[in-house]
């Protein structure tokens, strides 16, 4: 079993940047794919990003490419989730899985966090 607890969301104005983090517990992740997820109220759950295990294969949405940038610190447990020149499209639920697969579907994800808000104001 993996728990997984996100942090740093917050409010910002639009323009700036937040540093999300999520961290692993009761079982190493350094073998699963780890991804960010985010949901918007009346709106289906949507990838972000992901990093595959060694942390070198990254993929993002083209909505935030350029934009966000995602790393993983496999001795630390933890993934974090770099955003930047934020949007107030970006605003939403965002959420860190775990998944044995590398995948860009929230359906191939196993392990999930309870979600962290993220609010940007225009």
């Amino acid at each position: 079993q993996v728990q997984l607890v996100e942090s740093g969301g917050g409010l910002v104005q639009a323009g700036g940047s937040l540093r999300l983090s999520c961290a692993a517990s009761g079982q190493a992740v350094r073998s699963y794919a780890m991804g960010w997820f985010r949901q918007a109220p009346g709106k289906e759950r949507e990838f972000v990003a992901v990093v595959r295990w060694g942390g070198r294969i990254t993929n993002y949405a083209d909505s935030v490419k350029g934009r966000f940038t995602i790393s993983r610190d496999n001795v630390k447990n933890t993934v974090q989730l770099y955003m930047g020149q934020l949007k107030p499209s970006d605003t939403a639920v965002y959420y860190c899985a775990a998944a044995s697969g590398w995948s860009d579907s929230p359906r191939d994800y196993t392990y999930w966090g309870p979600g962290t808000q993220v609010t940007i104001s225009s």
